[in-house]
């Protein structure tokens, strides 16, 4: 491992990663990425790859449209596959406070340019006949989201990383970042055994430059240097069922109680559902509780999917900020130690465009307005942003 780097990134997540990716595009090669697990191991391979530009907010409606577009070019440009699926995301809500905030949310879509549609339940059912639209009271439309495979997105930043000459060490765990006042002066890590328990070994990497993309385990990194984040984890499962003929092509959200559901290129429909009692802290263990509120739900809008069967479930973490919105770019406390974490499930959607922007601020050392909204200090001067269109 290098002994010195211009900036250490912390999570070899789909976050982490992409930023390092477009540093290096940018010529900041001397790039260290540390996660303490494998790759996929934390959100970004225990997502459900969905993309999509259907925002309430114009700000993430337009970084969802540059994110998009880079997930179109991902398979040229990182010479990897990830079967992008752009079969829409197709939104329900079953009260009248929903649609007028659905209504709201689609006014903001099409100013922006999206595509999007307010249709009736009866319309909803021209793309979806298997629906079942009873109590449903409008749906919403954008037919160019769409749906990636995780695994192949994460290994696609790391290879393509690493081949502009970013290091990336899986099971090497931040243990101290060294500071001299404000400033960071080195990270103290330890490397573990594939099995990531037994130490191996123990390094210093000098560096004045810090990146908390660690998605659910940021606020412990920020502790490091003595700040606190506001940020938790909220444990989310998903499961996916034996193999079908293919028949469902958009996502299905449900804003409802948070159902969504999709069908993968190999057949399975994957979904999931919002929880509200879960463990407290990082927890990835799959509940009993989690199968009985999905089949409920997931039938009560499909019921021709009550007879399919369960192969898989799994868990991993939301990282849930108090306003629904991410924590991202520098702080005031400590200089050169950023921040992005916080986007509340959609931060694997949103790696490609938020890398390449989170880049640009760390080499240039210049903010923008998005920066400025989503800076930490908003928590502390009581500018708390808003964003509706949180599934699960």
């Amino acid at each position: 491992m290098r002994d010195h780097a211009d900036v250490v990134v912390v999570g070899a997540g789909i976050m982490g990663l992409s930023i390092a990716y477009q540093l290096a595009k940018l010529g900041t090669t001397n790039v260290l990425v540390v996660d303490k697990s494998y790759l996929c191991g934390g959100a970004s391979g225990r997502n459900g790859g969905g993309v999509r530009a259907q925002w309430s907010s114009e700000a993430n409606v337009r970084l969802m449209q540059e994110s998009i577009r880079m997930c179109q070019d991902f398979a040229s440009e990182m010479k990897i596959n990830v079967w992008l699926r752009q079969g829409g995301y197709l939104f329900l809500v079953r009260d009248e406070e929903k649609r007028r905030s659905l209504e709201a949310s689609c006014k903001v879509q099409n100013e922006c340019g999206l595509p999007t549609r307010m249709l009736t339940p009866e319309e909803a059912r021209k793309i979806v006949p298997e629906l079942d639209t009873d109590g449903v009271v409008a749906t919403s439309y954008n037919p160019d989201d769409g749906v990636v495979f995780p695994w192949p997105f994460v290994w696609g930043f790391a290879s393509a990383a690493q081949k502009r000459g970013v290091e990336v060490a899986t099971f090497t765990e931040v243990q101290g970042i060294e500071t001299s006042g404000t400033t960071i002066t080195g990270v103290h890590l330890r490397t573990l055994a594939k099995d990531g328990g037994r130490e191996t070994g123990r390094a210093f990497v000098r560096t004045n430059k810090v990146v908390n993309a660690c998605g659910a385990w940021s606020p412990e990194i920020a502790k490091l240097v003595g700040v606190t984040l506001p940020n938790h984890p909220h444990r989310h499962e998903i499961c996916s069922t034996e193999p079908l003929k293919p028949w469902l092509r958009p996502l299905v959200a449900d804003l409802t109680d948070g159902l969504y559901f999709s069908q993968s290129t190999r057949g399975e429909i994957v979904g999931g559902i919002g929880q509200t009692h879960v463990p407290k802290g990082v927890d990835q263990r799959s509940s009993f509780a989690f199968l009985g509120l999905y089949a409920r739900s997931l039938v009560r809008a499909c019921p021709v999917l009550g007879h399919v069967k369960v192969l898989r479930q799994w868990a991993g973490c939301y990282d849930l900020t108090p306003d629904q919105n991410p924590i991202v770019g520098a702080i005031d406390e400590i200089e050169g130690f950023f921040q992005a974490s916080g986007f509340m499930g959609h931060g694997f959607m949103m790696a490609p465009v938020m890398g390449k922007r989170i880049a640009e601020h760390i080499v240039s050392g210049k903010s923008t307005p998005l920066f400025d909204r989503w800076n930490l200090r908003r928590f502390k001067e009581g500018k708390l942003l808003s964003e509706s269109m949180i599934i699960g």
